[in-house]
């Protein structure tokens, strides 16, 4: 029988595919994603591994189960310490009624995180708070409050924008261990109970690049220095879930690989492109006349849409600002690359917009693309002024 040439068009692709996927240079993946089984920069496999040496433990047990779960269906040691490390602490009512548990009991808990439940700060009295878009600072200095462990100059985690500090709302019962240069507290010591909260807000501190770095390294170790040597519990269920490595599905393991994710699209594609093209050879073609229509405005409507309803802010805002520069670029013959004076002073000539607000959006656009996060209002300040700008030029 005679192989079908299609299918073995489509065979050839996804070889072809698979192995330029394979061996091509992987660039350097700069995703804060705080997985303890990640090497990237910001991964947190090189202090996962270091930490049962900083906790004196023969091991440092990781969780892959929700708060409430692990404090109820497992056996804790007597007193330990329960770590997250995270971009965003997430965790319901019934999560934090066992964690307050837990650490009222005389146990310790560490939360590195940007942001934190509401409900979480009002019982320990505390608000993590985040700066307008105008004030990011990649040069803010951090530093531990203890003069003994306390670094002359400080530290800069420079891939951190400095906007994110801690606001007291309740002092009886809070240390402040760690506060940046502008003296906003950023680590903190809460007494509850027995135990503590320890509440830190910068989890990029605790990642491969800064532990690894000659210049942040000992910051970890010194801020971690406040938990007992006690047994140790790593939680990975904030980034990770219920699944590891030995419990994943074939369709998970392909699902988190970029070139097996693609390979298996392609083949579901190319079968359909197949089941189309052996179906006009077999049966009889029925012309379907349709009214044109431009789809085009209700595509970018759903698109937009979909990210905004899925809260995927950062990825909305810089696709809104790629598209506002390749509208420049081919309504004004200008130059994007650089957002500089002589770029703003050009804009502003040839679309007719005063130099200050011409001066601002510039702004705003500088910032956006140098935060490592941009938020809901940082999405809708940015769009707002883009529109501005569109409706002064039309």
């Amino acid at each position: 029988m005679k192989p079908n040439k299609y299918v073995l068009i489509l065979l050839a692709t996804i070889t072809a595919y698979v192995l330029v996927e394979y061996y091509r240079p992987k660039p350097l993946d700069w995703t804060p994603t705080y997985e303890n089984d990640d090497k990237i920069p910001f991964g947190t496999k090189v202090l996962y591994e270091l930490l049962p040496d900083v906790m004196q433990q023969a091991n440092v047990s990781t969780v892959r189960l929700p708060v409430y779960n692990f404090l109820t269906e497992t056996k804790p040691a007597v007193r330990s310490n329960y770590v997250f490390i995270c971009r965003d602490f997430n965790a319901d009512g019934n999560d934090l009624k066992q964690l307050r548990a837990y650490a009222n009991r005389g146990n310790n808990v560490f939360i590195s995180a940007y942001s934190f439940p509401d409900s979480l700060g009002s019982v320990l009295g505390f608000k993590a708070d985040v700066k307008e878009p105008n004030k990011a600072d990649t040069t803010l200095r951090q530093n531990l409050v203890n003069p003994k462990v306390a670094k002359s100059g400080g530290y800069n985690f420079f891939h951190d924008d400095g906007r994110n500090f801690l606001t007291i709302t309740n002092s009886q019962r809070t240390t402040v261990l760690g506060r940046n240069a502008r003296k906003e507290p950023v680590f903190i010591r809460v007494q509850y109970g027995k135990g503590y909260f320890f509440i830190h807000n910068l989890p990029l501190a605790f990642t491969n690049y800064y532990v690894l770095s000659p210049r942040t390294s000992d910051y970890t170790f010194k801020a971690l220095s406040y938990l007992p040597a006690l047994p140790t519990y790593w939680d990975e269920y904030q980034k990770q879930g219920r699944f590891d490595e030995e419990q994943q599905s074939i369709f998970r393991y392909i699902w988190s690989q970029p070139a097996l994710n693609w390979a298996y699209y392609l083949v579901v594609f190319g079968l359909l492109f197949y089941a189309i093209f052996a179906g006009k050879r077999t049966q009889r073609i029925i012309p379907v006349v349709e009214p044109p229509r431009n789809t085009s405005l209700d595509f970018v409507k759903t698109v937009g849409r979909l990210y905004f309803q899925q809260g995927d802010h950062d990825n909305l805002a810089r696709k809104r600002i790629q598209y506002f520069l390749s509208d420049l670029r081919e309504q004004y013959s200008l130059n994007t690359t650089v957002l500089d004076k002589e770029f703003t002073e050009t804009l502003a000539q040839k679309s007719g917009t005063s130099l200050t607000e011409t001066e601002e959006l510039v702004r705003l656009l500088r910032d956006a693309q140098k935060s490592i996060s941009l938020s809901e209002y940082d999405l809708l300040t940015l769009n707002a002024a883009i529109e501005r700008f569109k409706h002064q030029t039309v």
